[in-house]
């Protein structure tokens, strides 16, 4: 089902949409090298790894942004979203079991509350009282979705494992709530933060994950 909303002026659309273009998954040179077919299947798997410790639980970000929304037309989007997003956790823990254990890696437990420290601190973002700081976050969330969702349908391949379902009107239903949403200057802002933020703690993983790989390839 797709939301049936009258457009108006995208400019906090442009904002968010910039964020994620310049500074989510798809600008991360390590997920991009995930996405390569010269990857080793240690990258991969440690990738998948670190992803399903932070999003492969129930309550998500999405869940968590459902939960607290008082905007109808964002309650309406999440709620699709919250479906959608179940379908690749679900893909991601398939994954997860397929790609089999952890890769040996220096600095291990180091690495273990890094990554534990960036699910409580999206978890944070996603249950923010801040009216339209939750909504920024899963928004942009869902958004940099379609770029880690390279990485794991990379990983289905190398694996030979069904791809997950197709992501696109997820991305596009995003943006459609983006540019349709009622919201004043302070809840612009706050949307932008939770999206800033958000796309924060995903650049810090990707550089993480390049580190751990270093580390590996220089054993």
């Amino acid at each position: 089902m797709t939301i049936a909303i009258e457009e108006r002026p995208a400019g906090r659309a442009d904002t968010i949409l910039a964020m994620v273009a310049t500074d989510g998954t798809a600008n991360a040179p390590h997920a991009r090298a995930l996405m390569q077919t010269s990857a080793t299947l240690r990258d991969i798997a440690d990738a998948i790894h670190a992803l399903c410790v932070i999003h492969g639980a129930f309550p998500g970000i999405v869940d968590h942004a459902r939960n607290g929304s008082v905007d109808p037309l964002a309650t309406a989007w999440l709620e699709q979203a919250v479906v959608t997003m179940s379908g690749e956790r679900a893909l991601l823990v398939r994954l997860t079991a397929a790609a089999g254990p952890l890769p040996s890696t220096p600095g291990q437990a180091a690495s273990q509350a890094a990554i534990l420290g960036q699910r409580n601190a999206l978890e944070m973002l996603a249950r923010s009282s801040r009216a339209g700081c939750a909504t920024g976050t899963a928004v942009a969330f869902v958004l940099d979705w379609a770029a880690v969702r390279g990485v794991l349908d990379g990983c289905a391949r190398r694996m030979a494992l069904p791809a997950g379902a197709p992501f696109a009107d997820a991305t596009a239903q995003a943006i459609a709530l983006l540019r349709t949403v009622e919201a004043n200057a302070s809840v612009e802002r706050a949307m932008a933060f939770g999206a800033q933020q958000m796309l924060a703690q995903h650049r810090g993983l990707w550089q993480l994950l390049e580190s751990r790989a270093a580390a590996r390839h220089g054993m």
